[in-house]
């Protein structure tokens, strides 16, 4: 069964694509729910039309979510959690404390488009935050013990060394 969906459903569409679904999960829930409609000749043609009209928005929207990745690859959070003596932590680091800590740097972030993997002790890690349907951007972080210095890893600055000027060594006065 083709339908067209009216609002984005995770695991199976973005807004206005057409998908196949079983026949069931059609008519019990999605078009129920105002999720979608049964795809027929005169909504496709509609639909068409409708994505004639949005396609300059859309253009927008996506530019915007790209400029928006780009911030987003540039930030590098800290979250300190309590962790135990052998450096496991109590819990895990999830979606929610990833999305306050971009909160507190003023990006507002949905935490349902944060992905990220199992954070259950100290170390680095990256987080994928979807923008768009075909935008994305990579958000690492670091979790360390709470109350533990903060430590910023040093910009990379070329070394020169100065020259060192030896001091003349004095030979030891001999006593006579």
């Amino acid at each position: 069964m083709e339908i067209i969906l009216k609002e984005d459903v995770i695991g199976l569409g973005y807004k206005n694509d057409i998908v196949n679904v079983k026949s069931g999960y059609g008519r019990n829930y999605l078009i129920p729910f105002g999720k979608g409609v049964i795809a027929s000749e005169s909504a496709k043609k509609q639909l068409a039309e409708t994505l004639k009209q949005k396609a300059v928005k859309l253009a927008k929207i996506k530019a915007e979510a790209e400029a928006k990745a780009e911030k987003l690859s540039a930030v590098s959070l800290v979250i300190s959690t309590k962790v135990s003596s052998s450096g496991v932590i109590y819990g895990s680091v999830n979606s929610l404390q990833i999305a306050d800590e971009l909160q507190k740097l003023g990006f507002d972030v949905d935490r349902k488009t944060i992905i990220v993997k199992d954070v259950k002790s100290v170390g680095d890690y990256v987080a994928t935050v979807k923008l768009h349907k075909e935008v994305s951007a990579q958000v690492p972080f670091k979790v360390i013990a709470e109350g533990a210095p903060v430590v910023e890893t040093p910009v990379e600055t070329p070394a020169v060394e100065a020259p060192v000027a030896e001091a003349p060594v004095e030979a030891p006065a001999e006593e006579a």
